[in-house]
């Protein structure tokens, strides 16, 4: 590949990120279907485990469409694991919260996830396991900082 060593970090980067977000989801889907779930209701039954919130905070905590997050957030009510709520801050904008039962296939998930953490945490070590996190969050933040996200323009 030709170009500067910054466009080669750049690609090396979104290459690696790309297969992890593969690796991620297959796992996800892994750990989830035994508890009657997808990778996708999983996320979104996860994000409103401690607060309610509304489809638009939900994609906007995710990094993807409000739309996506709206046909996940109908199916889930549809099948019992979410219910909407009144939103006393926005009347139009529902907020989403899960029911019992949704909170229950999310417990269901909890010791394959827990396993699971302690072999990545074993593998890496733990100080390494939380570096990770930090650079990739970092990643994000930067991306955001630049102006990268929605928004690709020249220097």
């Amino acid at each position: 590949m030709s170009g500067t060593p910054e466009q080669e970090l750049l690609s090396r980067t979104a290459l690696g990120t790309f297969r992890l977000n593969g690796q991620f989801l297959a796992v996800s889907e892994e750990l989830a279907r035994p508890a009657g779930l997808t990778a996708a209701w999983w996320q979104v039954v996860g994000a409103v485990l401690h607060e309610p919130l509304p489809v638009a905070g939900i994609a906007r905590t995710m990094g993807i469409t409000r739309q996506s997050v709206q046909r996940i957030a109908d199916l889930l009510v549809t099948k019992g694991l979410a219910e909407y709520a009144a939103n006393p801050a926005h009347r139009r904008a529902k907020l989403l919260r899960p029911t019992e039962a949704g909170r229950e296939a999310v417990r269901r998930i909890e010791p394959g996830h827990a396993a699971l953490a302690a072999r990545l945490a074993a593998e890496l070590g733990e100080a390494e396991f939380a570096e990770t996190v930090r650079v990739l969050e970092r990643l994000s933040a930067a991306l955001e900082a630049v102006g990268a996200v929605g928004a690709v323009t020249e220097p």
